[in-house]
């Protein structure tokens, strides 16, 4: 049965081109991210597992721009299908953009995995095999295996008028299975999924080979259809909508609102996107594609392993031999203990502020003891804290809050529930946090709180000192060994105050637009960026440099053509979405644009405005250069004014400007192509070269003399 389509077919676009615009299309740009992922996993002269380890980023990279950009494409299409983008395209073109890419960058990924990284594997040990052709003792194994820990939690769905089609979860790999009933002689058709919470890969006694959970289950399927003849199966995998939409400002209690709606998106989800091998009968599909409600242009044929993304399993393993070599972070000079005790972080704050760059300086040794210390400390009065996304209650921080909360401290914490993908997790942990007794918000009303902030009210004799940490990460111990962060401890007056003011904004009944060092949106952000851009334009040696994760915001882009058409010169160093196209003639051939892929994810957002004969400004802090960020989320930036600091942030945005190993470079075409080597710096490997050394330094201030 043929698969009705309610939509515009992406078949029936003209084959001619928009006109180029003087913006990048942000979905696009999206995916030449995830390009220069799988590139650095096609590099050769790479770790094995490293490579691998970059081919389960690209995958899940994929999964994520399915669920959320494509989503809201489709959305779109269904509301608005003649708006255009800013580049000009409408949704049925960039669709059609994006199917193309996809396609290109799947046969990619299937032809790293199947032709290269899988040979290599086997070379070096590690082999990946399916189940049939095994000796004995290996399927006994295997069967014993299935018998205990599989077979108990598969749930096999028949399909047929007393059994409705089933609800395929978001990114389930499924089993489709035809069986035939020897009696009646008719097939009939059944769904299995593969449980999401086994390991993907089943290693054999020799731990040297490792088969897919869904080759064991395939070789005894039999099992779950007794008296049945099983004659096909194949798997696929679905896509489904993800964009948790949340009306907060028409919830009574937002807490009760995001744990009804992630029941309802379960439920009702869309799907966008359905991945199949290429063995997949044609009544199956057919199936599927009406079940589904998806055409044609939504199907993927994958030629391999459904689901890449799980091959961490295989980068995970303890082989360091096949990985990068492990960095150890080490503290901060001034954090360094003298003696075997640490020192009181207060102490070293009243003498200035400290930098702290993750992961080369210790996330634990820094951040988690400022908080740790400041839970034990008795002088302490009171703790606040912005959450975004956490390691959930086990998490050192949210040890030490219900730690202070309990001793009788003041602790605020605001956990934001809509931190898309880990809405559960919030809820559950700061239900735990409650039950302690930390106060705990959830945001403001129409406004995701992304800012990364923790203030610490100390008594110290008769006055009262606060003590801030500014950061542009999350407060997570594990994703801060890989991604890299700026942060800023302080004890300045002055950014005490607005911090404070800022929590009375996010827990109380406030209007205020204005502070005296921070820069916050939605109320003042956006309009201090273009100040500051406006004020560089005016100079005769303007110069800029921006560093974050995106940057799409089309008046901030705007006003950065107007600063270089007026001469000042501009360097961006953005790792994900560039809608600004550097190069043109006349409107931006003073701008340059760079993408750093490498090892640890960059995270951080710095932002540097003027020249070394008038001196320079550096902000940091958790927004990107987005509308949402600047307009839709509760973010704060803070200046960074001390010279030594300064100094510091120089080291690093002169290190990634000089970069020629991990950069990739922005065409006037809008095309990415990896920087020309001249001198081979590589931003990770020097900036952990000089972490060492300043340990070395720190500890032995005379080289050993």
């Amino acid at each position: 049965m043929a698969v009705a389509q309610a939509k515009p077919s992406l078949e029936d676009l003209p084959s001619e081109a928009p006109p180029p615009s003087r913006y990048l299309n942000r979905e696009l740009s999206l995916l030449d991210y995830s390009e220069r992922v799988l590139a650095r996993g096609e590099n050769a002269s790479l770790p094995l597992l490293e490579r691998v380890r970059c081919l389960h980023f690209f995958a899940r990279n994929l999964d994520d721009f399915f669920q959320i950009r494509v989503a809201g494409l489709k959305d779109q299409l269904e509301a608005a299908p003649d708006v255009a983008s800013p580049d000009g395209k409408t949704p049925v073109q960039q669709l059609f953009d994006i199917r193309r890419r996809a396609e290109e960058l799947g046969t990619r990924q299937s032809r790293l995995w199947n032709r290269h990284l899988l040979p290599e594997l086997a070379q070096k040990g590690i082999r990946l095999i399916d189940s049939e052709g095994l000796a004995k003792k290996d399927l006994d194994h295997l069967s014993r295996y299935f018998r205990n820990q599989v077979f108990p939690v598969l749930t096999p769905l028949a399909v047929d008028p007393g059994h409705p089609f089933p609800y395929l979860s978001n990114f389930s790999l499924n089993f489709a299975v035809i069986v035939r009933d020897p009696l009646r002689r008719d097939q009939r058709f059944a769904r299995l999924k593969v449980p999401p919470l086994l390991p993907r890969f089943v290693a054999l006694p020799d731990g040297e080979r490792f088969v897919p959970l869904e080759s064991v289950i395939a070789a005894n399927l039999q099992a779950l259809f007794p008296g049945m003849e099983v004659l096909k199966h194949t798997l696929f995998r679905v896509t489904r909508d993800n964009d948790l939409e949340v009306r907060d400002s028409e919830a009574d209690d937002l807490l009760v609102t995001i744990q009804t709606e992630l029941l309802r998106q379960r439920r009702r989800a869309r799907a966008v996107r359905l991945e199949v091998h290429r063995d997949l009968p044609d009544e199956v599909r057919t199936l599927l594609m009406r079940e589904l409600d998806l055409a044609d242009e939504d199907v993927y044929e994958v030629d391999g392993l459904l689901d890449l993304g799980g091959v961490d399993f295989l980068a995970d393993l303890d082989r360091p031999d096949l990985q990068v070599e492990r960095f150890v972070p080490s503290l901060p000079p001034r954090l360094v203990a003298s003696e075997s005790k640490p020192r009181s972080i207060f102490n070293v704050l009243a003498d200035g502020d400290v930098l702290l760059h993750h992961p080369y300086d210790s996330f634990a040794g820094s951040v988690v003891s400022f908080i740790q210390q400041a839970a034990a400390d008795p002088k302490v009065l009171a703790i606040k804290q912005t959450l975004y996304r956490t390691s959930g209650p086990a998490s050192p921080i949210a040890i030490a809050l219900a730690q202070a909360a309990e001793a009788g401290k003041q602790v605020a914490a605001l956990v934001e529930l809509k931190a898309r993908g880990d809405e559960q997790a919030n809820i559950e942990w700061a239900q735990q946090l409650e039950q302690s007794g930390v106060h705990v918000v959830y945001g403001l009303v129409g406004l995701k709180t992304h800012a990364k902030l923790t203030l610490v009210v100390r008594q110290e004799g008769r006055r009262i000192r606060r003590y801030v940490h500014a950061a542009t990460g999350n407060y997570n111990p594990s994703t801060a060994k890989s991604y890299e962060d700026i942060g800023l401890l302080t004890c300045d007056d002055e950014i005490g105050a607005d911090v404070s003011e800022f929590f009375n904004f996010l827990t109380g009944y406030s209007r205020q637009r204005k502070f005296r060092q921070l820069l916050v949106a939605p109320m003042g952000l956006r309009a201090g960026l273009l100040e500051l851009i406006r004020s560089e334009r005016k100079q005769p040696d303007g110069r800029i440099v921006i560093k974050v994760n995106n940057l799409t915001d089309q008046e901030i882009i705007d006003a950065l053509y107007e600063a270089a058409q007026a001469g000042t010169r501009i360097d961006l160093i953005v790792r994900g979405m560039c809608c600004l196209r550097p190069g043109l003639r006349g409107l931006s051939d003073r701008i340059q644009v760079r993408s750093l892929v490498g090892h640890f994810l960059e995270h951080s957002r710095i932002f540097r405005f003027g020249s070394e004969r008038r001196g320079v400004e550096y902000y940091v802090g958790s927004a990107d250069v987005m509308d949402r960020n600047l307009d839709r989320r509760v973010e704060a930036v803070v200046p960074v004014r001390d010279s030594l600091l300064k100094a510091q942030l120089a080291e690093v945005i002169d290190i990634e400007l000089a970069d020629d190993v991990l950069a990739w470079e922005l065409d006037a075409d809008g095309a990415w192509h990896q920087a020309p080597m001249r001198k081979g710096v590589d931003t990770h490997r020097r900036l952990m070269e000089l972490a060492a050394e300043r340990t070395r330094l720190a500890e032995d201030p005379l080289g050993g003399g």
